[in-house]
């Protein structure tokens, strides 16, 4: 077994194929590590351009990639074919820092080479995932490349920062620190179909009440103080993907705003549901919202 760790750099240009703009590969990074967990190879290449004319002055700042610079890779099929030679055919498992580099390269693929899925991938594991369970960090707030260094003591000044080679290999480090066979297991994804369907999937918010996947006993609310069933006062709704709507406890004599957020993903609903008592109302308003 072989991991392979990569980080892509990319710019975002307008890409005419699709009339809209597209983040096009710039340059790949990678290392390989054995079973052991040793360095075995690394792999670096610049990409020329094909869709966007120059780099955004942005990314030149970034990376220290310039137009000259790109004029000496080859273009994107000759760069990733010679990557997945390097990869060889020992099974292996590729991993990046969060799937933004895989949903990148999948638009490169279908963009310049007219395929939808990723031929040198075979299994994918996202390591930022991996970190966050290893070390228990919220899963809510998604943690930079940097900042995940920096937080298990690894000197990430020693690599320069978006560059292919430097990022793969910082991330390397973290993916040694961090490595749990049984927990890598459980997020390494075969990629199949369904894996390919996953990524394309646009997770997106409910917005109309009425939609079956609603689950109705989730619109009620009990008082976060007395915990007794408060009295709807407002129609539900929708404001920036959440349902909201007004609720009175006659027993404290407190007002909350209430809102609903029904998130579907590719497999599943996410329901969350906040809360906040509504203060600062006078007497007069409260009393007619509570006769309504």
């Amino acid at each position: 077994m072989h991991y392979i760790i990569m980080d892509l750099e990319w710019n975002n240009t307008y890409g005419r194929k699709i009339s809209g703009f597209i983040n096009e590969i710039i340059e790949v990074g990678a290392v390989k590590l054995d079973e052991e967990l040793n360095v075995i190879d690394t792999f670096t290449s610049l990409i020329r351009v094909q869709i966007g004319k120059k780099l955004r002055g942005s990314v030149k700042r970034l990376t220290n990639i310039t137009n000259e610079d790109l004029n000496t890779g080859m273009q994107f099929i000759q760069v990733f074919e010679a990557f997945k030679q390097w990869i060889g055919p020992d099974e292996n498992i590729l991993l990046t820092w969060g799937d933004g580099d895989i949903r990148v390269l999948i638009d490169n693929y279908r963009y310049l080479n007219g395929t939808e899925t990723i031929p040198f991938m075979s299994n994918y594991a996202d390591l930022q995932k991996l970190f966050q369970i290893v070390y228990k960090t919220s899963v809510s707030k998604q943690i930079g490349l940097i900042c995940g260094a920096q937080l298990i003591g690894l000197d990430s000044e020693k690599y320069a920062n978006h560059r292919g080679l430097d990022d793969s290999m910082l991330s390397a480090e973290i993916f040694i620190k961090c490595f749990d066979a049984e927990e890598l297991a459980k997020i390494t994804s075969e990629c199949d179909e369904r894996f390919y369907a996953r990524l394309a999937f646009k997770a997106f918010a409910i917005t109309n009440i009425d939609n079956p996947l609603v689950d109705r006993s989730v619109l009620n609310y009990s008082c976060e103080i007395c915990h007794s069933q408060a009295k709807q006062l407002t129609e539900w709704k929708n404001v920036n993907q959440y349902f909201r709507a007004e609720f009175y406890c006659s027993k404290c004599d407190v007002k909350f705003r209430v809102g609903v957020r029904f998130k579907k993903l590719f497999d599943r609903l996410v329901v969350r549901k906040t809360s906040s008592v509504i203060e600062n109302e006078t007497e007069e308003e409260h009393k007619d919202s509570v006769e309504a």
